[in-house]
């Protein structure tokens, strides 16, 4: 941790990448396991959504129970160290791979949704964004008694449920035009939008290292992150349990919890900037 610290003083902009990894202390389940085995069914695809209407009637039921707890979960210590260290001017911006808007009720304001946030739902043919309580509460006005019937909460906010509930369910469309709603996040499969992919390789080119938290990589558009800054020549340092796509790129590895370690690296961070100051400051 100590190295750690010392990589983040010796970039003070320093790129923050995060991962399920970082949500999992605040209830929210990561996809993989330490050696990227997946730990529940495959998400839903892209494809799937546009194409099925099955699919979207599956995504949907399961949505409406999974919601709840997802918008309850509360920031952990470890999103509370990352604001505190933007506010403290120790590192840069951040760009996240969650959709759970755990960095936002945080406080961090130099931030990135890479794969969007849950809380908006856009309509696919009158492009409306709705906030998703609307959606919610459409859902439980329109599906009573089925909330009560989650087994297990998934990573992008849905739950596993039983198909004779599934098969119930009505599916919410938009009340401008009655089009297609889809959750605001890129599902797998899918593509980043043009603007937000944009603004990340703005950010990789912007940094002076990156620093990988919680995350395994296995999804390309993060591993991607940290492929284009070793070809810029930009160290890249990870805290992060477990077996990383971009392990054979790292400069430095920290196998932590990333709760615990952020905490203590955002006080090690505060003790060597106070020392700084004090070292600086004119004698009296």
């Amino acid at each position: 941790m100590e190295a750690l610290a010392q990589f983040v003083l010796d970039h003070p902009r320093v790129l923050v990448l995060t991962g399920a990894g970082l949500s999992e202390p605040s209830g929210i389940p990561v996809y993989r396991d330490k050696q990227g085995t997946w730990l529940r069914t495959t998400p839903i695809q892209h494809n799937d959504f546009l194409k099925s209407a099955h699919s979207r009637q599956r995504y949907w039921a399961r949505s409406m129970v999974g919601w709840p707890r997802m918008a309850l979960a509360s920031p952990n210590k470890g999103h509370l160290a990352l604001a505190d260290l933007e506010r403290a001017g120790l590192i840069g911006q951040l760009i996240t791979q969650n959709v759970d808007c755990l960095h936002q009720r945080a406080g961090q304001r130099d931030l990135i949704d890479m794969h969007g946030s849950l809380d908006r739902v856009q309509c696919l043919d009158c492009e409306a964004i709705l906030p998703r309580t609307q959606v919610q509460q459409w859902l439980r006005e329109t599906n009573p008694g089925i909330e009560g019937h989650m087994v297990q909460m998934r990573p992008d906010g849905d739950a596993d449920l039983a198909d004779e509930l599934i098969a119930s369910v009505q599916v919410p469309q938009c009340p401008h035009c009655a089009g297609i709603l889809k959750p605001d996040v890129v599902f797998f499969g899918g593509t980043i939008a043009r603007p937000v992919a944009a603004a990340v390789t703005d950010a990789v080119q912007a940094c002076e290292a990156v620093l990988v938290v919680g995350s395994s990589l296995t999804v390309f558009s993060g591993f991607r992150i940290c492929r284009d800054a070793h070809r810029l020549g930009k160290p890249i340092a990870a805290l992060n349990q477990g077996v990383m796509r971009a392990d054979d790129l790292l400069s430095l590895k920290v196998e932590e919890d990333c709760e615990l370690g952020l905490e203590r690296l955002q006080a090690l961070l505060l003790k060597a900037a106070d020392q700084r100051a004090r070292s600086s400051a004119p004698a009296t």
